[in-house]
């Protein structure tokens, strides 16, 4: 045995394995409680869902082992080969596996049921961390980001063909990390607005100003504030005066078609997008003058925004199952739908909200005991939380998690290389975007889309998933304090 395997348990994280341990044990006794039946406590029983629970926990111990004694170089060396398994699993997942519930996302091996989507996770953060860790990668070269792009939305597109939507939006969470390694902001700008203009055209796309839709209206109205926002930041001169001629033309058209409406009808549409183009003429005459060609990228945003905002339409109607719109009409409240869609969002909130500031007791729910809740034990696992613990035990549950979170940042950042250093922050915004979104599915903040709560909810493949994203890091971090580091690009 190596020096770094005899050294491993002195060196290792046992703050974050001390969190590890308290989330498994809480989300244990959750599902306990989530499936307890008055009179029957089989707890222990591998037939049930706790017993069943109780088996993937022993054999996680068992996988945390055999990841803490493997060398730390070993995740660098074979990242892009573990993709590469995973990748190919998720593929033949598409064809093999059977009709679940309207997804394809299960493997059946007899017995075992096994979701190679929750495998995807850890070996796509090792492949990100690994390419972008090589000799001069740099996140401002087009070939790098279209590479790294591919490497994410890859598993993101075989998963969605297996109709499993919400953990397909889990890879959307490596843009946090994109972010932190230098990605420019404007990227993250243009996800914040197609969320931003996708809401705001659906819920007030019925609204009229004179005979224009105020959501259509909102949207190119913020795409012209932007527009001039963006020409401000980009700005090289010390003078303001191009930003002051757009703003004030701005002011002027939008006075002007007022004054023109209170005696005739205007189409509000037509002005909006007539001030986009004058701006977009008049940042392409900057361009050419001070020879500042990032003015043309202002114009690319408002033709993609634009372009963006006339196909919401279509992609709602056309790409979406029908369910999967009424779960989106229903958390807009564009819909109210108690006794269908909104039945699971309905009955969460009012299992939390019975238990109160201390709530009803372990066992003692009865929302939750007389199954009013759907899927109580997977994905609303946390209803269950707030029914029997009160608001209490929800904050506490939550104040865990972001303890948890914050202590994998403060790891990533104390890495020596930037292989660990990339991983760490994808575990960590891994564990942030399925708390959030979580969270707000149960409290209906977002829509329904089917994301677990990470070590609460039942299931032996998230519980296995999260378990080895979780420790390939504590492995990879506990290196940096032995006597030889692991493997990676300095930083």
């Amino acid at each position: 045995m190596s020096y770094r395997k005899v050294n491993i348990w002195k060196t290792i994280d046992w703050i974050t394995v001390l969190f590890y341990l308290i989330m498994v044990a809480a989300g244990w006794f959750s599902i306990c409680g989530a499936s307890y039946e008055y009179g029957h406590m089989n707890w222990f029983d591998p037939s049930g869902r706790p017993g069943s629970q109780l088996i993937w926990i022993a054999l996680s111990f068992v996988l945390i082992f055999f990841i803490l004694m493997l060398d730390s170089n070993f995740y660098g060396v074979f990242a892009h080969l573990i993709y590469a398994v995973i990748i190919l699993l998720l593929i033949v997942t598409i064809f093999l596996a059977p009709d679940i519930k309207g997804s394809h996302s299960w493997l059946v091996l007899g017995p075992l049921r096994l979701q190679p989507a929750e495998f995807a996770k850890f070996a796509t953060a090792l492949a990100v961390a690994k390419i972008m860790s090589t000799y001069g990668f740099k996140l401002a070269k087009v070939k790098n980001i279209l590479l790294v792009l591919f490497l994410i939305f890859l598993p993101l597109a075989c998963i969605l063909l297996q109709s499993e939507m919400g953990s397909a939006l889990v890879f959307l969470a490596f843009f946090l990390v994109l972010y932190r390694e230098g990605m420019t902001g404007y990227v993250l700008l243009t996800g914040i607005c197609a969320v931003a203009f996708f809401v705001i055209s659906m819920m007030y796309s019925e609204v009229l100003i004179g005979t224009s839709p105020l959501g259509e209206l909102l949207v190119l109205s913020i795409v012209q504030v932007l527009m001039i926002f963006l020409a401000r930041v980009l700005q090289q001169e010390r003078s303001a005066l191009p930003v002051k001629i757009l703003s004030g033309t701005t002011l002027a058209v939008g006075l002007t078609a007022y004054v023109v409406s209170l005696s005739t009808s205007v189409d509000w549409i037509r002005v909006a997008i007539g001030l986009i183009g004058v701006s977009s003429v008049y940042l392409i005459y900057l361009a050419i003058k001070h020879w500042f060609w990032q003015y043309l990228l202002i114009i690319l945003f408002a033709i993609v925004s634009i372009g963006f905002l006339y196909s919401v339409d279509y992609v709602f109607n056309e790409l979406l199952e029908p369910h999967q719109q009424l779960r989106i009409q229903v958390a807009l409240g564009l819909k109210d739908d108690p006794g269908g869609a909104g039945y699971n969002v309905n009955q969460s909130k009012i299992a939390i909200g019975s238990g109160g500031l201390m709530g009803k007791g372990f066992l003692n729910g009865t929302q939750t005991k007389l199954k009013y809740v759907p899927e109580q034990d997977t994905d609303f696992i946390f209803c269950t939380v707030g029914e029997e613990e009160g608001f209490v035990g929800a904050s506490a549950v939550l104040f865990l998690f972001t303890f948890f979170i914050i202590r994998l940042i403060s790891l990533a950042e104390k890495q020596k290389t930037a292989f660990a250093r990339i991983y760490g922050y994808s575990v960590a915004s891994i564990f942030f975007f399925h708390l959030a979104i979580n969270i707000g599915m149960v409290t209906g903040l977002t829509p329904v889309i089917g994301i677990p709560l990470p070590f609460f909810s039942y299931g032996g493949s998230s519980l296995w998933g999260f378990t080895i994203l979780l420790f390939i890091f504590l492995r990879l971090d506990a290196s940096r304090k032995e006597r030889f580091g692991g493997g990676g690009l300095e930083v």
